[in-house]
């Protein structure tokens, strides 16, 4: 298929604003795509391609492949100077008109596919001319979309749940059935390659399977302990812990530990694969929370538990210095027997039964969720989980079953929300969709001493874009300029300390990127303070406290 076709289809999505239409614009695409390889006149794997391109997506985690830019509005131009981009630069003429068009899917991955391997000495200019050599042969169309991949940025209001339900309406099958099969096993691409060759009865092949990661069920928020098991009804209420979400599988004496984004950290954690390996189980597949605790059982900061994950150290002396418990609080599978689709209370019974309740997450159940009694004694519950360190507690509806890969209402978490009154201290321009705004803001706490710099200045505790609405970027991006402390035209725009914004985040953890030493968790923007000057911006002796388990 040719890259041209589904440029000009992601373009036609980009102009409507119809869901709807969108939906149909790519489900006939894919059907195009389709016909072309059922005749033979594309390879089989461009259906997966194409799902790919029109998910905004390379089939390659990293090509390698740099792109230099003169500045944020360059992605609708044929590139800035000294970019790969730049026909100028290269010293060679445009593409002549009967060249344009002809570059097909298979050859834009083939050559993302050559970046990607491309090491050693002199890669980097290897790897520039075999892209040059790709973009001479590109239209203005087709290289701002190939452009718009390599930056993960691609502008056609379609992300892949609306992709998802094209890829259900091509193949003529449920959303629900593709839902599954890609939370199930594999991504969106090779279920749309598999649906539209083989058909329906395709989808059955891709099912629970101990071994392949699984697609994790995500919670939902609520501001209450009350107001969650409202949204619940009968529920267990947990520990929610702030660890590394863990997938576990084990058949026989292999063991994989996957991370929440389904990264194999098996090597990294040895006391896991231990304890694992101990369960008289033949096979299973377990979620939970890997975290490290201080003797009295409080947790460490969380930086210390995320290092095992990401850490390259010899994972003995990685153990021996931040030991890992490991907490279950659900079974997918167990001894052959899929537990995916029964309701919660079934699954902690048959975990209760299988792994020993001092591995397992705390957990009270409220059976009846209009007893005051039992809603005192959940609260009371929540309210230790937090005085021990914990983040808050997750409600879990009885009835609910293993929702693979969706932020439904089956969970629902609450935890405390702290907010920050600060400062911006500069501004970044957005890219991807965020393009022709002021996007990224640094934030900063007033430091009256000047223990960090001048008396009664600023220090950044970090950046955000997070929460951040279109009408709040239009305003940000009228008003913040005139705040301006330099040049207004570069990617970061320095801005004298005046704007007070609040900052929702989850909590403060050491850094060393910042002058103090402190950086806020998760932060996210609530609103801009226009009625608080600088001055009564919060100060960094309130972070540092907040700082303290």
């Amino acid at each position: 298929m040719l890259l041209a076709d589904l440029v000009q289809t992601s373009n036609e999505v980009a102009r409507t604003s119809s869901r709807n239409s969108k939906v149909s614009l790519i489900a006939d695409m894919l059907r195009r795509c389709a016909l072309e390889v059922a005749d033979g006149a594309a390879p089989g794997d461009e259906i997966a391609l194409a799902t790919r391109y029109l998910s905004g997506s390379l089939r390659q985690r990293r090509t390698g492949i740099e792109l230099s830019w003169g500045s944020e509005g360059s992605e609708g131009s044929e590139g800035s100077e000294g970019s790969p981009l730049t026909e100028r630069s290269s010293g060679s003429e445009p593409p002549a008109r009967h060249e344009a068009g002809i570059v097909t899917l298979s050859e834009l991955d083939e050559v993302m596919q050559d970046a990607s391997e491309i090491s050693g000495a002199g890669s980097s200019r290897i790897r520039a001319d075999l892209f040059l050599g790709l973009v001479r042969r590109l239209t203005i169309e087709e290289r701002t979309f190939v452009v718009g991949l390599l930056r993960g940025g691609l502008r056609q209001g379609a992300l892949e749940s609306v992709v998802m339900t094209a890829v259900a309406e091509a193949g003529g099958v449920s959303l629900g059935e593709v839902r599954r099969a890609v939370a199930a096993q594999g991504n969106l691409a090779g279920v749309a390659q598999a649906l539209l060759v083989d058909g329906p009865q395709a989808l059955e092949n891709f099912h629970l399977t101990v071994g392949v990661g699984v697609a994790p069920m995500l919670a939902s928020s609520a501001k209450s302990l009350a107001e969650a098991l409202v949204k619940t009804g009968p529920a267990g209420v947990e520990w929610k812990l702030d660890g590394i979400r863990a997938q576990i599988h084990k058949q026989g004496k292999e063991i994989r530990v996957l991370t929440r984004s389904l990264d194999d950290i098996t090597d990294r954690v040895p006391e896991v694969v231990e304890l694992m390996s101990l369960l008289p189980l033949a096979s299973a597949i377990f979620d939970g929370e890997l975290i490290a605790l201080h003797p009295d059982g409080r947790p460490r900061p969380f930086q210390e538990t995320g290092s095992r994950a990401a850490s390259r150290i010899d994972p003995i002396v990685a153990r021996a210095r931040t030991p890992l418990t490991a907490y279950l609080f659900d079974v997918l599978h167990l001894d052959g027997v899929d537990l995916i689709d029964e309701p919660s209370r079934v699954r902690r019974a048959a975990l209760e039964r299988a792994v020993a309740l001092v591995h397992l997450t705390p957990r009270i159940q409220v059976a009846d969720v209009a007893d005051a009694a039992q809603l005192d004694a959940a609260t009371t519950f929540a309210v230790d989980a937090l005085a021990r360190g914990h983040e808050g507690v997750v409600v879990k509806a009885d009835d609910a079953t293993y929702d693979m890969g969706r932020r439904g209402a089956g969970w629902v978490k609450v935890k405390p929300v702290h907010t920050l009154d600060l400062v911006i201290l500069a501004v970044e321009r957005g890219n991807g969709r965020r393009s022709g705004w002021l996007s990224n803001i640094h934030l900063g706490a007033r430091d009256p001493q000047g223990r960090f710099g001048p008396e009664d200045g600023f220090v950044m505790l970090g950046k955000t874009f997070k929460g951040l609405t279109d009408e709040m970027l239009r305003w940000q991006t009228a008003e913040l300029p005139r705040h301006a402390a330099g040049p207004t035209d570069g990617y970061v725009i320095e801005l004298h300390p005046e704007v007070v914004v609040e900052i929702a985040f989850d909590g403060v953890q050491t850094s060393p990127r910042y002058p103090a030493g402190l950086a806020l968790r998760f932060a996210r923007v609530v609103r801009h303070r226009l009625d608080k000057t600088a001055a009564e911006a919060d100060p960094i002796e309130l972070v540092e406290v907040l700082s303290q388990p």
